[in-house]
């Protein structure tokens, strides 16, 4: 489609950019679907390009919202795996095949997701076993992969954050830090692969204005819902995600 005229592109990518906005303000998982709707008006390598920018910026308005509710010891866990799960994806970007990982991640999803709602349902949530942070550094380093190679960094984080029970606003203002490290982290990967051009960066100046009031809007939302609807919201949102990722996995 023709990124200029087609009306369509403007209401699809209008409408991905809004759900990512109201992901970074802390609906967590809503942003998932971003990609796939992108990829329905334009070739997805280009709209991965024009998107990073997008939520770039909007990391700065969610950290600067959350800035004093994080968990320092989940981000100090994470991150260095993210960073090497991030490189093993600039890597092998090649040769991994995205179906294959969108499917795994999926089913990863799907799992965890379903796990966690029997849980709530029966009233046995919780993790009666603390895990080692090495568990934590093994799912940062997935979620750096996937979000390189698939753009599907969040279940990964979810699984480990959400394994911690964290207080909602202290796991939305964790994952605003680390996703805001993951994608400033992917940008000299971008460069280098000259995904960045005036083809793809002059729609993302123009979507720019209602990437920063769909973040906003995600924040003043979020802190109005109750913790326990928001981490039942989490987890529909996870079976969701997953079972989408499967779907574009197999057809």
């Amino acid at each position: 489609m023709s990124i200029s005229t087609d009306p369509i592109f403007w209401l699809v990518v209008g409408l991905a950019v809004l759900l990512v906005g109201l992901a970074k303000g802390g609906f967590a998982g809503l942003g998932a679907a971003a990609m796939p709707l992108i990829a329905l008006v334009m070739h997805p390598v280009q709209g991965a390009a024009m998107l990073l920018p997008i939520l770039m910026v909007q990391d700065v308005v969610s950290v600067w919202s959350f800035r004093k509710e994080y968990d320092r010891a989940l981000l100090w866990q994470m991150l260095p795996g993210a960073a090497v799960g991030i490189f093993l994806g600039w890597m092998f970007a090649n040769s991994v095949s995205t179906d294959a990982v969108k499917g795994l991640v999926g089913l990863i999803a799907l799992a965890f997701g379903l796990h966690r709602l029997i849980e709530n349902r029966l009233g046995t949530a919780g993790w009666a076993i603390a895990m080692p942070g090495w568990v934590g550094t093994f799912w940062g380093g997935v979620a750096g992969f996937t979000s390189h190679v698939a753009h599907a960094g969040g279940p990964p984080f979810q699984i480990w954050a959400l394994s911690r029970n964290l207080p909602h606003t202290i796991f939305i203002g964790s994952s605003a830090i680390f996703f805001a490290a993951v994608n400033y982290m992917k940008v000299p990967a971008y460069l280098a692969l000259g995904q960045f051009t005036a083809e793809t960066l002059w729609p993302t100046a123009l979507f720019m204005p209602l990437a920063i009031i769909s973040t906003i809007a995600g924040v003043i939302l979020v802190r109005r819902i109750s913790p326990a609807r928001f981490f039942l919201a989490i987890n529909l949102l996870m079976v969701a995600v997953g079972a989408e990722l499967i779907r574009e996995a197999l057809f």
